[in-house]
């Protein structure tokens, strides 16, 4: 009994020693098993260049992340005034009516990649782009920049850089069911209207913005904000008549913004080749999806 009691602690100690080794080991385990993925996830987001971190929000940017100095503090900005609104209400009639409108309308947009070099009036564009700018955006920040570029030597630098990349894109890095997708659709990484197009526009999401005395401003949900405003665009050139197929020119980022000379807080979002169509363009004979399937009342 003597020998056992004294045994006891020891035999004690040495199994702490055997459990804390098995649940270490254990740890090891799973991080290298993490590691792994992490490693197999990098590898695989090489060839899956939608997860590219050029197009990803970074609304998670903050003051935090950076020296507190270089950023603005909510404090420092002016109260801002709140005036009547006045909106147009109109009958129901007429609702009806305008709701029906709007819809033939916008039903008739296409994308559309054989686009007409016939020149179009920049104030058309520039009334165009001012409706995009009406979008509602994260705490009012407005995060979008609009590039246009009608320069035919800097239409075809933009040409050559995303055709490089698209090649790369559809042999390697996009898949065979992504490739398999768009075949339906007759697309390759030849862009043609990149050369042609009268206008590209190219859309740059702001991270986080700059004020004139040099501090930055946080731009909340920049990536939802700008993609709001992409969609008023689209619907104020169908508005007008011109046509455009919206590009998300993948991995083609960082090297359009240096191009186009915009500042690091400026990532672009997407390209849009602008103009008439045409007169022998021809979109896929699509059908879109019946109000049924795409809304649910409660």
């Amino acid at each position: 009994m003597a020998l056992l009691s004294v045994l006891t602690p020891v035999l004690a100690v040495i199994l702490c020693l055997v459990i804390g080794f098995m649940l270490l080991n254990s740890r090891s385990t799973e991080t290298t098993s993490t590691s792994a993925g992490k490693t197999d996830g990098t590898s695989k987001a090489d060839f899956r260049p939608w997860v590219d971190q050029d197009l990803q929000d970074d609304t998670e940017i903050t003051a935090k992340d950076d020296d507190g100095n270089d950023w603005v503090d909510s404090n420092e900005e002016e109260d801002l005034p709140h005036v009547p609104y006045f909106p147009p209400r109109y009958p129901e009639e007429t609702m009806l009516q305008r709701s029906k409108d709007m819809y033939t309308l916008l039903n008739q947009r296409r994308s559309v990649r054989f686009i007409s070099p016939e020149p179009v009036p920049r104030e058309v564009i520039d009334n165009v782009i001012r409706t995009a700018g009406t979008a509602p955006s994260g705490a009012h920040t407005e995060p979008w920049t609009f590039v246009v570029v009608s320069d035919p030597e800097t239409k075809h630098q933009i040409r050559q850089i995303v055709e490089e990349e698209e090649e790369v894109n559809y042999r390697q890095r996009m898949g065979d069911k992504w490739v398999s997708d768009l075949a339906r659709l007759r697309t390759n990484w030849i862009k043609d209207y990149l050369d042609v197009a009268p206008y590209l526009v190219l859309i740059f999401k702001q991270t986080y913005g700059i004020l004139p005395n040099g501090k930055k401003k946080t731009h909340y949900y920049n990536e939802i904000s700008v993609s709001i405003s992409c969609g008023i665009l689209l619907a104020a050139l169908q508005n007008v008549g011109l046509v455009t197929v919206t590009s998300t020119p993948l991995n083609c980022g960082p090297q359009l913004r240096l191009l186009l000379k915009r500042p690091a807080n400026e990532k672009l979002l997407m390209l849009l080749p602008v103009g008439y169509p045409a007169s022998d363009a021809t979109v896929p004979d699509l059908k879109r999806k019946p109000l049924d399937d795409i809304v649910v009342h409660i």
